[in-house]
């Protein structure tokens, strides 16, 4: 989460206490159709390039699916399948989001640090929701996609920032070489 989203959220829950919980979302609609945003993040020119890319620019070469689910007879009780990823630089990628499990999930990859910050956040109020280009919720049972360029080589996370789902086993690395 950028600090411009976290500080919006800040002043909301100030100045509108009711109404950021009401909204549901703290950088817009989320509670759309997902049908309809799957492909949002080619389309959104308005969001600045991240530390580990932006919205796809460019011809995708491959298509990566990824698996949310819970897993309550393992040591964690919330999995992403596969545990990591690997892009490289420059790389245009469709991330395939899949929630096979029975509890909301969420795929919100960015930096450790950025996660945890939006972890705080998510933490005073879990029925935000996210309008990123790097991010999707999804119900059980829905999938989406992410259209992705990877930008310069680093290790990055992905993860579920609903409350518990972290702490339950759910992130994971992001590494571009």
């Amino acid at each position: 989460m950028t600090t411009k989203l976290l500080l919006k959220a800040l002043a909301l829950s100030i100045a509108l206490p009711g109404a950021a919980m009401a909204g549901g979302t703290h950088a817009g609609d989320h509670g759309k159709d997902k049908a309809a945003q799957q492909s949002h993040a080619s389309t959104d020119d308005h969001h600045e390039m991240m530390a580990l890319g932006q919205p796809a620019k460019g011809e995708v070469t491959r298509t990566v699916k990824v698996v949310m689910r819970e897993d309550y007879e393992g040591d964690k009780p919330f999995v992403y399948e596969p545990g990591e990823l690997t892009f490289a630089a420059g790389e245009t990628v469709r991330l395939h989001i899949v929630n096979e499990g029975e509890e909301v999930h969420e795929f919100v990859m960015d930096t450790m640090d950025a996660n945890a910050e939006h972890k705080e956040v998510m933490a005073k109020f879990p029925e935000m929701e996210h309008d990123d280009p790097n991010s999707v919720r999804l119900e059980p049972g829905q999938e989406a996609e992410i259209l992705w360029t990877f930008g310069k080589p680093g290790t990055f996370e992905f993860a579920c920032l609903i409350p518990g789902h972290y702490e339950g086993g759910m992130h994971g690395s992001l590494t571009i070489n």
